[in-house]
């Protein structure tokens, strides 16, 4: 097995709602925000050979969206996922399998890309099969109304038409996946059944933490994103997760971080804190 980080762009967001409740005045310790109150973020794709598959992690926002829509989100530097790719000597052809932590706009928007005359859309991985589960598939398709904006038909349906989507079985909060090689934790308070891999690599455990913890910032307990549905569970869900990450050494690779790659935590009187940040580099030497 090897790993690959893929970073397909960056972009920005609102910093009060990307940390709920907590003041300005404490959270820009670590997110500083520009004179708009918007802090840096980044959509950052984890990619795995093994064996004969080349597993994608997420796919950010994608390309295929209006200058409107994309003017929200203020993308700012030069990375696409289809020069990372490149980069690392790959083509989405390549890509056999996508698996999907969630159906948020900026975590599947690259699996979906307009066809050659722009009359509709197409799958950007045509030899790759799409991984979701079956119930978040239907919270995506039939969505409320607080996440409606962020669950786009465009970026959904075409995989269903496609005939490339496929579910996932949960079994239990904790499911081993024989056909990834890893394991999956789901969670539920950022989207329903939110799904988080944690891989065996290199003799470390690495947590691909999509949602449940954005960026090194959002470590201390309260810190919790206005976006999630349920605040107060993503809490107990956190919670666990950080003692976890501690006791086990896990690595935590963040997706949303455009500065902080990977860290891992350590315990202090005040709960988990942030112990050593890594770039993905020099932690696996590639």
């Amino acid at each position: 097995m090897k790993l690959h980080s893929i970073e397909t762009g960056h972009f920005k967001l609102d910093g009060g709602a990307m940390f709920g409740v907590v003041p300005k005045s404490l959270w820009q310790r670590t997110n500083p925000a520009d004179t708009n109150n918007l802090i840096d973020m980044a959509a950052t794709s984890l990619l795995i050979e093994d064996g004969d598959r080349l597993i994608l992690i997420d796919t950010g926002l994608g390309n295929k969206q209006s200058e409107k829509f994309f003017s929200h989100y203020h993308r700012w530097g030069n990375h696409s996922l289809e020069k990372s790719l490149k980069n690392k000597g790959f083509h989405p052809n390549d890509i056999t399998d996508v698996f999907m932590t969630h159906l948020h706009f900026d975590h599947c928007g690259g699996c979906i890309q307009w066809n050659k005359d722009k009359t509709g859309y197409e799958p950007a991985f045509k030899n790759a099969k799409f991984w979701t589960n079956k119930e978040h598939w239907k919270w995506a398709t039939e969505p409320n109304a607080r996440e409606k904006a962020s669950f786009l038909k465009e970026n959904l349906l075409p995989m269903q038409e496609s005939g490339q989507l496929n579910f996932l079985e949960r079994k239990g909060k904790r499911t081993f996946y024989k056909h990834f090689n890893f394991e999956v934790l789901f969670v539920d308070g950022h989207t329903d059944k939110q799904m988080l891999p944690i891989i065996d690599y290199q003799g470390k455990k690495i947590v691909f933490a999509a949602d449940l913890l954005p960026t090194a910032g959002h470590v201390p307990l309260p810190y919790v994103m206005g976006y999630d549905t349920r605040p107060l569970l993503t809490l107990e869900e956190k919670k666990d997760f950080l003692k976890e990450a501690v006791d086990q050494n896990y690595f935590i690779f963040l997706e949303h971080d455009a500065h902080n790659e990977i860290i891992d935590l350590k315990m202090t009187e005040k709960g988990p804190r942030l112990n050593k940040v890594y770039t993905f580099d020099e932690l696996f030497n590639e």
